[in-house]
């Protein structure tokens, strides 16, 4: 059943607040990421994905996702969760022995809406355009999103595959990049800047749309439509999308320091008041 702008909104806060017990509960994982994409996951599979369940892995006549920054696991697994993917009450093993749900998403232990192993980074897009182009030699008219860091595109083989995308005219491919300016050392200005990366992707042949309000669901449903109208256009598609890490809580928000550092209890407990829900649906 599609729901409403009003009841997705209300879902980013209740995916935030699972991220937050996730990564407390074992002193361990990645909030300020997760918390900065729950708009783009809740959209991508509220409202612009077209996804089928029972989950299949071959995935035919269906749109795919592939988030290649896997360390951002618990916005993904949560999503999942959330969308009927799995039990959400299984969130609470995130990262515990013989879970499913490990600290960077796995493939060997089958759970639903995980298609690759992803976390080392820089290799997503590389997969997704192999699938992209299988879709095309079977006729299948679907869409392949992706998801990847800002920081990320320092390593090479992502530029590799923007090349690759381009010059063999992959069209069915919508690659967003979460621009937060930061990564798990510091402002990525500083360690190692990607300078007019808008210009950049245009300069590898990609068609670029560019939202700053990466943090406005409405926002972000709006752009990753308008991203599906350009496609089969002869050019691959990229939306560079401008979001806070940390958002939904003040003291994540305008650093790097929580890129992979959990809440303690007392902070938990700001976060939750910050992230209130008349009736949250906590697991």
């Amino acid at each position: 059943m599609s729901k409403s702008i009003e009841e997705l909104k209300s879902l980013t806060t209740q995916i935030r607040r699972d991220i937050l017990r996730m990564v407390h509960a074992v002193n361990s994982g990645h909030p300020g990421g997760s918390l900065g994409c729950t708009e783009f996951f809740t959209a991508l599979y509220g409202k612009v994905m077209n996804y089928h369940l029972p989950f299949t892995m071959e995935g035919k006549n269906e749109d795919h996702f592939y988030l290649s920054n896997g360390h951002i696991s618990p916005v993904f697994y949560s999503t999942l969760a959330r969308f009927g993917f799995f039990p959400v009450e299984e969130l609470s093993t995130f990262r515990k022995l013989d879970s499913r749900l490990q600290g960077h998403p796995t493939t060997h232990e089958g759970l639903p809406g995980i298609r690759i192993a992803s976390g080392s980074l820089g290799q997503g897009l590389s997969v997704a355009l192999g699938v992209a182009q299988g879709k095309k030699l079977d006729g299948d008219q679907s869409i392949v999103y992706t998801l990847h860091g800002d920081g990320e595109l320092q390593e090479g083989q992502i530029w590799e595959a923007l090349m690759y995308a381009a010059a063999k005219k992959v069209d069915n491919i919508i690659s967003t990049i979460d621009y937060n300016g930061r990564q798990i050392d510091g402002d990525t200005d500083d360690v190692l800047s990607l300078g007019n990366l808008h210009a950049k992707l245009e300069a590898f042949g990609w068609i670029v749309l560019e939202e700053k309000n990466g943090n406005d669901l409405e926002a972000v449903i709006a752009i990753l439509e308008r991203a599906k109208t350009e496609t089969g256009k002869g050019k691959p598609v990229a939306i560079m999308l401008h979001t806070e890490m940390g958002y939904g809580v003040d003291y994540m928000m305008g650093s790097h320091a929580w890129h992979g550092k959990a809440p303690n209890d007392e902070q938990l407990e700001t976060a939750f008041k910050q992230l209130y829900l008349e009736a949250p649906a906590d697991y």
